[in-house]
């Protein structure tokens, strides 16, 4: 049996938190963890002195907010969102729909931002949520404009299906990867939900390498795709261009 490293354990234990489960006590987070109750008794103080954690009256343990001072130092996330934001804004007072900015972890879309207005088509995105590249618009963008070894890469593992539209044949993945290159926009319908279709386009860093893609949600049976392209397009292009970006 692997004896984990300090630092592990103490990752482990931050790993016990998620989406799902953003409150956890104690004997929780050494179930979830997989450590001992004296042993995660021990991080999870130390945690808590530090900032990393905090213990709610009622002794469940919650992230806390010296995670989001450091978190804010990433160039990929808060930096980025602020920049971005008034981008996002726009798009979403041209459309009142859903507004997503997303960067790639891996095989991972990771959405840093996310503008929902009342009426737009429910969506599974919140910020932080993570979604595999292939089903969505802005993982499709990211992927497109990966490079040839991630492709590769990436085509030949599982495609995981969430609805029938889902696509899961590595050569169909392929030629949609091609496509998007071709046009510099993604469109994604029906792959997490039935209901939504997406239009992704994506954001240039000072090099020009993509460093991110912003995208607009809309019920699919509504969608005037040709409608959202240019409005998807110029939103990228601006924050782009904030970024530094030249063409």
């Amino acid at each position: 049996m692997t004896t984990l490293s300090a630092p592990d354990r103490l990752l482990s234990v931050l790993s016990a938190f998620d989406h799902e489960h953003p409150a956890l006590s104690l004997t929780d987070i050494s179930r979830r963890a997989g450590l001992t109750l004296t042993t995660t008794h021990r991080l999870v103080g130390a945690l808590a002195h530090w900032g990393a954690l905090e213990r709610g009256d009622d002794g469940v343990y919650h992230v806390g907010l010296r995670l989001w001072e450091i978190a804010a130092l990433a160039p990929r996330g808060l930096a980025l969102r602020q920049i971005a934001l008034p981008y996002l804004e726009d798009l979403y007072e041209a459309t009142h729909e859903n507004v997503q900015l997303a960067v790639r972890d891996g095989g991972e879309v990771v959405y840093i931002e996310w503008l929902s207005g009342r009426s737009a088509v429910g969506v599974h995105i919140r910020v932080g949520a993570r979604w595999p590249l292939h089903a969505t618009g802005v993982g499709l963008a990211l992927l497109a404009h990966g490079d040839q070894a991630l492709q590769q890469h990436y085509c030949e593992g599982p495609l995981t299906a969430f609805t029938p539209h889902t696509i899961t044949d590595p050569a169909q993945l392929r030629r949609v990867l091609a496509e998007v290159r071709r046009t510099g926009v993604a469109v994604s319908s029906r792959q997490v939900t039935d209901d939504a279709l997406s239009v992704a386009a994506p954001v240039h860093g000072p090099g020009g390498a993509v460093i991110a893609a912003v995208s607009v949600v809309v019920p699919q049976a509504d969608a005037q795709v040709p409608a959202l392209v240019p409005a998807v397009r110029l939103a990228a292009r601006g924050i782009s261009r904030a970024l530094g970006w030249r063409p």
